[in-house]
């Protein structure tokens, strides 16, 4: 089986608030660790960036579980390639909260200073996770 790299976007519901994460990162945990998945969801306004990492059909099958998810609202996948090696394998999701994902950041991967994965091309959007990683820790 091939690994895989999804990067999707998709904006938040009316509603949405802290509990929303909390209850993603914990499901997307257990589940993630069970299918061998590991990733990064970045967050920030209003604006969902996650990076999954796995075996194809495991990465799809999730893939799919979001796109049902009432949370999720204008799903876009911004990058999928077939990969040799995890980039996020310390993590079954990693988290970046919208503290981390400042105007500096931005200036660099987009055209603006406002997080906004749809204004980003995949590459770009890989980039920054990559480099976000850095500045995060494992969990």
């Amino acid at each position: 089986m091939y690994l895989v790299r999804l990067i999707y976007a998709s904006t938040i519901n009316q509603g949405f608030d802290q509990k929303d994460i909390e209850q993603i990162l914990t499901v997307s945990r257990k589940n993630n660790a069970s299918n061998h998945i590991s990733g990064i969801l970045c967050f920030g306004h209003n604006y969902f960036l996650q990076c999954l990492e796995g075996g194809r059909s495991a990465v799809n099958q999730v893939y799919h579980k979001i796109l049902q998810d009432e949370r999720h609202n204008n799903p876009l996948i911004v990058d999928y390639s077939e990969i040799d090696l995890r980039e996020f394998s310390d993590w079954t999701m990693g988290y970046v909260p919208e503290n981390l994902l400042g105007k500096a950041l931005q200036s660099k991967y987009s055209p603006s200073t406002e997080f906004n994965p749809y204004n980003m091309t995949g590459e770009s959007c890989h980039l920054m996770m990559r480099e976000l990683k850095q500045q995060i820790p494992t969990l």
